[in-house]
């Protein structure tokens, strides 16, 4: 991985953290940030795999009507 590639990783996964930890966003919101730093971390994939699985998936969470404004934000920064 380049330089700036794994910069921007690294960018991606603090803000994953970062909404894990938030404990004003409901578990299961929290469960799938969770889910999906495993996924991205997960080096059987190839990347391409791993950056539209934990697209889709942030794309399904950004959905959900329980997730407060704040956490959909961060959501979509991450995107």
């Amino acid at each position: 991985m380049a330089e700036g590639e794994s910069k921007l990783m690294e960018q991606i996964l603090d803000g994953l953290d970062m909404l894990n930890q938030d404990t004003s966003i409901p578990r299961n919101i929290r469960r799938g940030a969770e889910e999906a730093k495993k996924m991205l971390l997960d080096e059987k994939n190839p990347l391409d795999v791993r950056v539209a699985s934990v697209t889709s998936l942030l794309d399904e969470l950004a959905n959900d009507p329980n997730i407060p404004l704040h956490g959909r934000t961060l959501i979509w920064n991450i995107m």
